[in-house]
């Protein structure tokens, strides 16, 4: 068998603070680059979260092109439904093709982890969309739907699906593909790092004061056939 590799991506943010601001009395915070830090820290964790669920293809780069990780949609490739047109992925390097969009099923999603069940996998979550985990709480499965009336509450949602092959948590995932429900096992997914988030003080310019947050990492794919993806979802 070959080895599998993926290529490291690197993303980073740069706030910058005036001296003006570092100066002034800023209601509800004491410092103002210290803020804008914090702020951009999530920006990078939310970019890096998109790009490692994305349908990019890897790229390894040269003088004039960025390097890109190969994304979870061109990784699943054992298990996985596609609509008319549609294809799969392959190992990081291939992204998928996209088919034509149609409203998401149990039996698709049965189809799926039946898949993933005979090819040796265990997924725990399904990840998808406001829409489709709107559509998912349609399910015939939970067709009963009551509270008591003292609790004044209407349960019309499945956050656990009981499978033939074991519970899986639904989980709403706005960086996910909206036209995707992947289907997976955590243990089997990973963000390897070449270099964790790291701080950096940048040199002054002017009257400012700047600092470099970067991080240097790839997906890391140890088994995909562990996991399966429902693609070419309507999204409305």
């Amino acid at each position: 068998t070959s080895r599998l590799s993926n290529t490291c991506n690197i993303s980073d943010k740069l706030p910058r603070v005036s001296g003006t601001q570092m100066a002034v009395n800023t209601a509800g915070r004491k410092d103002e680059l210290a803020y804008q830090i914090v702020k951009v820290a999530k920006e990078l964790r939310r970019d890096m979260e998109s790009i490692l669920l994305a349908n990019n293809a890897e790229v390894t780069g040269n003088t004039t092109t960025a390097r890109e990780t190969g994304g979870m949609g061109a990784w699943i490739a054992t298990n996985d439904v596609f609509g008319t047109g549609g294809a799969s992925g392959a190992a990081g390097n291939t992204a998928r093709t996209d088919g034509t969009q149609r409203p998401i099923t149990e039996a698709m999603l049965k189809s799926v982890l039946a898949s993933c069940w005979d090819a040796g996998g265990d997924p725990d979550c399904v990840m998808v969309g406001s829409f489709n985990k709107q559509a998912m709480s349609g399910f015939t499965g939970n067709a009963t739907r009551w509270k008591g009336a003292a609790d004044k509450q209407l349960v019309a949602a499945i956050d656990i699906y009981s499978s033939d092959f074991g519970d899986v948590e639904i989980i709403p995932n706005r960086f996910s593909r909206a036209r995707e429900a992947l289907v997976l096992q955590k243990d089997l997914w990973a963000t390897a790092y070449l270099r964790p988030v790291t701080m950096m003080e940048l040199s002054k310019t002017g009257d400012s004061e700047r600092r470099l947050l970067l991080a240097e990492y790839a997906l890391e794919s140890r088994n995909e056939a562990g996991s399966g993806m429902v693609a070419d979802l309507t999204t409305s």
